[in-house]
């Protein structure tokens, strides 16, 4: 009988499954048996490809990472290109919010998300920062991309702008105004996050690099 083309299992083969478990079910559901059954095999085949646990997270969060598009931070246009590749960077972590406090604290060690940082602060260095600078606006980046796909500011307010009258006429007129933009109170997460990245850069931009009297 021939040998099947593909292999019946594989490290990202399995990652694959505990991410989509993931996505169905919680973390709760994460258990080696459960991805055996999911898979169709038996439990101790998948520590032929991670070692535990802990093995596992990293083979999910190395292919959430894969996902990641590097390419805008080779732009010429420096800023604009860190901004591209933070947006799409956002919109990974979009797609699995729920991976966040499971990565998020964790050592950084699979190769594309060390080859990431290392573009960014290149790319960053180019853009004029020093090391230190670069390092700053970096972790500014990961929290701003992290944080704003792990909690959305539009979801606490759930009633229409008006009904927060009169008690709160700030939160009223501007939840009003920003609803009245292209996009409207659905995309204002999005152009927060976008904010907050180009205020980033155009702080790194207009910072005063001249040496201390």
């Amino acid at each position: 009988m021939p040998r099947p083309s593909q292999a019946l299992l594989s490290r990202a083969i399995i990652a694959r499954a505990a991410l989509e478990l993931l996505d169905e079910q919680g973390v709760e559901a994460l258990k080696m048996r459960t991805i055996a059954d999911r898979l169709g095999v038996r439990g101790a085949s998948l520590y032929h490809h991670v070692a535990s646990k802990e093995d596992l997270l990293d083979a999910v969060a190395e292919l959430i990472n894969d996902e990641i598009d590097l390419g805008p931070l080779t732009d010429p246009g420096g800023a604009r290109g860190i901004a591209a590749y933070a947006h799409g960077y956002r919109r990974v972590y979009l797609r699995y919010p729920h991976m966040i406090p499971l990565v998020a604290r964790r050592g950084v060690s699979s190769d594309k998300a060390l080859r990431g940082y290392d573009a960014l602060l290149r790319a960053l260095t180019l853009t004029g920062c020093t090391p230190d600078e670069a390092a700053e606006a970096a972790c500014a980046i990961d929290n701003l991309v992290l944080g704003s796909a792990l909690e959305t500011f539009t979801a606490g307010f759930t009633r229409a702008p008006a009904d927060y009258l009169p008690g709160h006429p700030e939160l009223a007129a501007s939840l009003h105004a920003a609803d009245a933009r292209p996009g409207g109170l659905a995309d204002l997460d999005t152009r927060g996050f976008d904010l907050g990245v180009r205020l980033v850069l155009r702080g790194l931009a207009s910072h005063d690099r001249r040496p201390e009297p």
